[in-house]
């Protein structure tokens, strides 16, 4: 019996349901080793005859909406079985519970770094041409799984595409409220600006809900290639252009802030190279993309606030990331409300 953090894994057991699945290291007992990351769910690295494998389960206190929510990303990564979507290819999964107490998938490790492992790896640390192509490669997997027939691939009732836009402000705005703790200046004034101005059509397709360098793998070296896509808690079947739009925070305008939303943006591409090379390989037109960067930076602010008022009234938040939040929020939904004004400015009157 391996016991890593509060969960219990039975080696022997997991061995067992392997061989039957057809994993890697067949009759080899595995070492586990659990791993950093993923703030749904919990990760363990599985050593098996040279193999590396990851299984992703939810924690031992686990309630019925995580376990939910695992159950989703499960159907999700067979629907991408396949595709050219770059990701952690499935290996096998028990969607009962009944192998290890709850849920899980195991998938192929990937050899690759994240930007949040101590920013950017060389060359593209120091390397400008370089470090370009990892924001191309950003957009292009967004534009990639925005792009998958989601039907075909056994997702017919996996969101609820219709009516997605007339739901968004209402409902962050509901869970905004469920945990406000401060005035959030430009919060209603972008709120105005989504209500006024929803897309009338668009395409449905997979949204990650969360895809910036953050959720993201790249393969070790030149060129740039993104590696996998990763944390599937937010996916859904909605409007693909919010993933663009949500790749493209820290830009403002045509160029990002040096300092970007969270890493050195020296260097990338500007947003318009960015746009077309979406465009080229979503089919999708970008036209409206302000409307999606004002409700990327409005939602990605009220979705981080709840992070930021639990460490104020509990404490248990690392305080260093409560000090963060406490200024990067406002700073995105001043941004939010900045870009409404913008695109407010230059969209044609009513009757002229």
């Amino acid at each position: 019996m391996a016991t890593v953090g509060e969960t219990q894994l039975d080696a022997g057991v997991l061995a067992r349901w392997l061989d039957a699945k057809g994993a890697p290291g067949n009759g080899e007992q595995p070492r586990l080793e659990q791993l950093k990351g993923g703030s749904q769910n919990t990760l363990y690295l599985i050593h098996r005859s040279g193999e590396r494998m990851v299984l992703r389960m939810p924690g031992a206190r686990a309630d019925a909406a995580r376990i939910d929510g695992l159950l989703r990303e499960i159907r999700l990564v067979r629907a991408l079985s396949g595709t050219d979507v770059p990701h952690a290819a499935l290996i096998a999964a028990d969607d009962t519970g009944t192998v290890l107490g709850m849920p899980f998938y195991v998938m192929q490790a990937i050899d690759g770094w994240s930007p949040m492992d101590g920013g950017w790896q060389p060359p593209f640390d120091a390397d400008f041409s370089a470090r370009r192509g990892l924001a191309f490669q950003l957009v292009e997997g967004a534009a990639k799984l925005g792009r998958v027939d989601w039907r075909a691939q056994g997702l017919e009732g996996f969101g609820r595409p219709e009516g997605f836009h007339e739901r968004q402000v209402d409902r962050w705005l509901k869970f905004l409220d469920a945990y406000k703790v401060r005035e959030l200046p430009g919060l209603d004034e972008a709120a105005d600006c989504l209500r006024r101005n929803r897309p009338e059509h668009y395409r449905p397709g997979i949204m990650h809900g969360d895809y910036q360098f953050a959720n993201v793998m790249f393969a070790h070296g030149e060129p740039a290639r993104l590696a996998a896509m990763v944390d599937w808690e937010m996916t859904t079947v909605g409007d693909p252009l919010l993933d663009l739009a949500w790749a493209l925070l820290g830009y403002d305008g045509e160029n990002p802030r040096d300092d970007g939303f969270y890493l050195d943006m020296r260097g990338m591409p500007s947003r318009s190279e960015l746009l077309q090379h979406y465009e080229t390989v979503s089919g999708l037109s970008t036209e409206n993309i302000d409307y999606y960067l004002v409700l990327a930076n409005w939602k990605l602010g009220i979705v981080l606030e709840k992070t930021y008022a639990a460490g104020l009234k509990t404490g248990k938040v690392d305080p260093k990331l409560t000090e963060t939040f406490g200024s990067m929020i406002p700073q995105l939904i001043a941004t939010a409300a900045e870009l409404a004004r913008s695109s407010s400015s230059h969209r044609p009157t009513e009757g002229r």
